[in-house]
């Protein structure tokens, strides 16, 4: 087993890997998914989110063992990164690997487990309070994170953690990070673009571009036509393979 530990957790190396080679018989399942699955596990006074990654095809088993960097190392060293530049995620824990001559077999990334008050999900879903100063904060959060270069390919409404602090003010944290890509500087066409997975209403995308507008000091109406292009196209993309998913589905069954 391959294994990197942040040094905080050094000592505790032997519990934390007895949580990954006893991860299917043991743990709390908190997310059980049809690629991935997470379980937590108490070490101590902390709680530690455990993520196990479908085992990967033949072609990726190679990859990730011998060319490319598996999930969960990258998600361990995004993490690290993004709270290097004061990007909230969950503390990361360490990484383990699982692998033999033929490749990856499987992996786990482990990081502190997060009580969140909502996720971003909530403000799309529901008529949630607060929700346009939610919405504002938001996107000065993600303004942030666009002016350090870092895209967050994976930038969608479950993906956000929101905690709620003091005199109306609120805490972001992004998980499920294995996929981000990392620029000197963000041109204005990719920014908006990486906001078009996170909501379907024209009036969210709307309150984003005014304050997206007053960060960059770009236009709004350029702010809101490109944005909200970018999230139409996606809807579109989203829904069509949606459908020929069914269809395929449909027509396996006949």
């Amino acid at each position: 087993m391959v294994y990197k530990l942040n040094d905080a957790f050094l000592e505790k190396k032997q519990q934390i890997e007895n949580f990954i080679e006893n991860f299917d018989t043991s743990g709390e399942i908190f997310i059980k998914g049809n690629r991935n699955t997470i379980k937590l596990f108490k070490l101590d006074n902390l709680t530690l989110n455990v993520k196990s990654f479908k085992e990967p095809n033949l072609i990726n088993k190679i990859a990730y063992r011998y060319f490319r960097k598996s999930k969960a190392q990258r998600s361990f060293e995004y993490a690290n990164f993004l709270l290097k530049n004061d990007i909230g995620t969950p503390k990361p824990v360490g990484f383990f690997e699982n692998s033999s001559l033929l490749g990856l077999k499987d992996s786990y990334y482990v990081s502190e487990h997060l009580q969140c008050d909502l996720t971003y999900r909530e403000l799309v879903e529901t008529d949630y309070p607060d929700a346009e100063n939610i919405l504002r904060q938001f996107t000065q959060f993600t303004f942030s994170m666009h002016e350090k270069g870092i895209e967050f390919l994976d930038h969608s409404p479950g993906n956000t953690l929101i905690i709620k602090g003091e005199h109306g003010k609120y805490d972001f944290y992004l998980v499920d990070l294995n996929r981000m890509k990392f620029h000197e500087k963000m041109d204005f066409e990719i920014r908006m673009k990486n906001l078009s997975k996170i909501t379907p209403k024209e009036g969210m995308v709307a309150i984003m571009s005014n304050e997206y507008a007053k960060l960059s000091g770009i236009d709004e109406e350029k702010v809101f036509a490109t944005m909200w292009n970018f999230t139409k196209d996606f809807q579109y993309r989203f829904y069509r393979k949606k459908r020929i998913k069914k269809r395929l589905k449909f027509w396996k069954k006949h």
